[in-house]
């Protein structure tokens, strides 16, 4: 399967990173099989970083992985899917034991109503139903170097603004 992966660094190597901020699934290297949800993420942060050179990192991703390593799999937003979301990006502390963690992207609309829920406006099935309504993109979170063993670069494309 190929995954991609936007950065402003050509990624030959993925490495485990400790991110500064909270994301959804934790701490690790993040890909999605969208090369428009990558190429969005190398632009933004192009934008941010006030750069002209960005790239969209390909890789060849062995489904076995799914097979032989702790995984975690969401394939559309559930109660699950939304307390782990949750547990990752506001419980001091928490971590996994997952190789390998896969489910939906947390979008501009989606990291709105995930607000609206901590900030108890709507409840969890409310949150739920609103996810529903959009159309979500994928998201690996690949959480050990174990995992990592499973990627195989085969290139960097350029992008530029």
């Amino acid at each position: 399967m190929i995954l991609y992966h936007g950065s402003i660094e050509q990624v030959t190597r993925p490495e485990i990173r400790q991110p500064q901020r909270t994301l959804d699934y934790g701490s690790g290297f993040y890909a999605t099989t969208s090369f428009e949800q990558a190429e969005r993420w190398v632009r933004r942060r192009m934008r941010e970083k006030k750069l002209s050179l960005g790239y969209i990192n390909t890789y060849d991703f062995d489904l076995q992985a799914m097979h032989v390593l702790k995984t975690r799999s969401f394939p559309e937003p559930t109660e699950e899917w939304v307390d782990f979301v949750m547990a990752n990006r506001v419980k001091e502390g928490f971590t996994h034991d997952y190789d390998i963690v896969y489910g939906p992207v947390a979008s501009d609309h989606v990291y709105t109503a995930f607000a609206l829920y901590e900030g108890r406006v709507i409840s969890k099935l409310a949150l739920i139903a609103e996810l529903r309504t959009y159309t979500l993109v994928d998201q690996y979170l690949f959480h050990t170097e174990r995992s990592l063993q499973f990627l195989s670069f085969l290139e960097a494309k350029e992008v530029t603004l």
